[in-house]
């Protein structure tokens, strides 16, 4: 399974949500510094909302920017194949066999997702990361190992059949 396909997929949805967000930065810059904006009474907050609304666009585009650059720096090391989960590690769980579902884990994008073909089938990889709580039960464990989980007051056992 090559690594590079995840990450180059993954990197794709990231770069088109960076154009939108690069739009809807821009648009809200535009309308922050419009004549339109300016306040005609004490009571007229339209030019705060939108300067609040232009920073937190420019976060967006910057936390993207980084997130993309994390992704392409994973060194290539953490891309070979291991027997302990570690960043860059795929997984799979006893669970999600059928389902051909796989887990990549990335230091940044989690909840992203990809499909890769496969010689007979079509896989789905979601990225999770290491904070995640998945993410954090996985990381050291080794095939068969077993990850507890729990999410909302539910507790999920599992184990894990397969790490490349």
């Amino acid at each position: 399974m090559d690594k590079k396909i995840i990450i180059d997929q993954v990197t794709e949805q990231l770069k088109k949500e960076l154009a939108l967000a690069l739009i809807a930065a821009n648009n809200a810059h535009k309308a922050a510094t419009d004549d339109q904006s300016v306040a005609e009474t004490q009571y007229d907050t339209l030019a705060i909302e939108q300067s609040y609304l232009a920073e937190g666009q420019s976060r967006r585009v910057d936390e993207i920017k980084y997130t993309i650059k994390c992704l392409q720096n994973i060194p290539s090391q953490a891309l070979k194949p291991k027997l302990q989960i570690n960043i860059g590690s795929v997984v799979q769980l006893e669970r999600d066999i059928d389902k051909q579902q796989w887990f990549f884990l990335a230091p940044v994008a989690g909840g992203y997702r990809c499909k890769l073909a496969m010689q007979i089938d079509t896989i789905t990889i979601v990225v999770i990361t290491p904070e995640s709580p998945l993410g954090a039960a996985m990381i050291g464990k080794v095939i068969d190992d077993e990850v507890n989980i729990k999410i909302a007051e539910k507790s999920i056992t599992d184990f894990i059949t397969m790490v490349i």
